[in-house]
């Protein structure tokens, strides 16, 4: 039998849909099968698990994040907010999905090994990007970066801590000013003066 990519598409639009409605655990492959119309034994035979599903949909929601990053940083001048622009979309789409998926901490705690391969193959997308901001910056002599590989890490980890209290704990995060008070740190230590 050969795969039909179409049939996946729907299989992971309706279970996007659903784990958005119900969570990934109150969602079924059950209810999976009947939103997509389809017998459940289809759905094995394009995917093994319902995390295997939920995972296909955080990889393709990882894609859709890293384009907003573009597309967000295209509209800026400045490397100071094309950085803004980076972390800001990048924290505000991460909080969107955190709620829309209704992530707890029990599903990151569950999935987080496959998680973690998903975030590391994209990675690298987001560190280029970081590098080319941080490298414009110093052409312009706005930015003083002597390792820019080390700057780009330090800035995902930095990205990573403001995330985890409110997807392993579920605190609110005050998005503008955290991604202020980050920056306001950030520029004063790589900023000219």
């Amino acid at each position: 039998m050969k795969m039909n990519k179409k049939k996946s598409e729907i299989i992971l639009q309706m279970a996007r849909k659903l784990f958005a409605r119900y969570g990934l655990k109150k969602t079924s492959m059950d209810d999976i099968a009947a939103e997509a119309k389809i017998g459940k034994a289809t759905i094995y035979y394009y995917f093994k698990s319902k995390q295997e599903i939920f995972k296909t949909v955080v990889d393709h929601e990882w894609t859709i994040l890293i384009n907003a990053i573009r597309d967000a940083i295209s509209k800026e001048i400045s490397p100071q907010r094309k950085l803004r622009a980076f972390i800001l979309t990048r924290i505000s789409r991460m909080h969107e999905l955190v709620n829309l998926y209704r992530v707890t901490k029990d599903i990151v705690t569950e999935l987080l090994p496959d998680l973690e391969k998903i975030r590391e193959s994209h990675f690298k997308e987001e560190m280029n990007v970081i590098k080319r901001i941080l490298s414009e910056g110093v052409r312009k002599g706005i930015f003083k970066v002597k390792k820019i590989e080390v700057t780009a890490l330090a800035m995902i980890s930095a990205l990573k801590g403001l995330e985890y209290p409110w997807v392993m704990d579920g605190k609110s995060l005050d998005i503008e000013r955290s991604v202020d008070e980050l920056l306001q740190i950030l520029f004063k230590g790589i900023e000219v003066k």
